[in-house]
């Protein structure tokens, strides 16, 4: 077992494990630590704690010390730092007319490096713009491109739903999310539907995902012949969160009933079922291409 402390930073909401190095932490503190991109201050998202060692990547990182009052003074000063950076590097990009939109921008918590994030559609060569920059902050410059989901989670925008996104307040990491899983729940397949704000299929069509694909191996298919009650008859609608079936009788006059049937009072062939279900729109508008640090 492995003594840690959980910490994430201004920029994610991923869970990082440091060695406490001997000091007790608790949810709430603030920590300075030293990580892959430099020194960075940190919030504690939860004390010091075993788990599995498996569950950590060794060597652990040791948290230099718990953050001072002067450590809490440094990093307010370099928040207040963000937009003046972020003006600069504007000001810098629209003089070279360059197709990038820069997007956030930070110190690392000892000034030792300015880290500025854009968005662009393709490669961008920004190497004058990085000694420009350099120039004028005095510091090593590191700029990093990120796309649209990342985009969101550094700045933070309300879901369709109403609520913050959810990259900006639970997620630590992006799952597949597929086309497949909104035909599955019966939603419209229009992407203005199904879209996050990034433009990206909505993270949150992942959440019941599991349910729909348990309860699909019970379901029939729309148009397959089940038996009810009353006899035999057409399944012509699904509902899912009831596990009630839509069926259609056609009578012997040529009348037409429907009729709402529990699932668990029909008997549906095995061949029948939904189970094997395939999207049969593969649009690359929904593929993600990005790549994740």
């Amino acid at each position: 077992m492995a003594i840690v402390v959980g910490i994430k930073f201004r920029t994610g909401q991923k869970i990082y494990y440091f060695d406490p190095n001997g000091i007790e932490f608790k949810e709430g503190d603030n920590a300075v630590v030293e990580t892959a991109r430099g020194v960075e201050f940190g919030k504690v998202v939860f004390g010091n704690k075993e788990v599995k060692e498996s569950e950590t990547v060794q060597p652990l990182k040791p948290v230099i010390r718990k953050a001072t009052p002067k450590d809490i003074e440094q990093h307010e000063k370099n928040l207040a730092e963000r937009e003046r950076i972020i003006g600069i590097a504007v000001e810098k990009v629209n003089a070279r007319n360059l197709p990038m939109k820069i997007v956030d921008a930070e110190y690392t918590f000892d000034r030792a490096k300015v880290i500025i994030y854009f968005t662009a559609e393709s490669r961008i060569d920004f190497r004058e713009l990085v000694k420009e920059l350099a120039s004028v902050f005095h510091l090593r410059i590191e700029l990093r491109q990120i796309y649209e989901r990342e985009d969101i989670k550094l700045r933070g925008a309300l879901a369709p739903c109403g609520r913050p996104c959810c990259c900006t307040t639970f997620l630590q990491d992006y799952e597949k999310v597929s086309i497949k899983m909104a035909k599955l729940q019966g939603l419209s397949l229009s992407p203005n539907k199904i879209s996050g704000y990034c433009g990206k299929l909505m993270c949150c069509l992942r959440y019941e995902n599991e349910y729909y694909q348990e309860t699909a191996k019970k379901m029939p298919k729309i148009g397959s012949v089940v038996t009810t009650p009353e006899g035999k008859g057409t399944a012509v609608g699904v509902d899912f969160l009831r596990c009630q079936v839509k069926i259609r009788f056609e009578g012997e006059d040529g009348g037409v009933e429907i009729k709402n049937y529990p699932l668990c009072k029909l008997i549906v062939d095995k061949e029948q079922l939904i189970d094997d279900i395939k999207a049969e729109i593969e649009d690359e508008a929904f593929s993600d291409k990005e790549g994740q640090d």
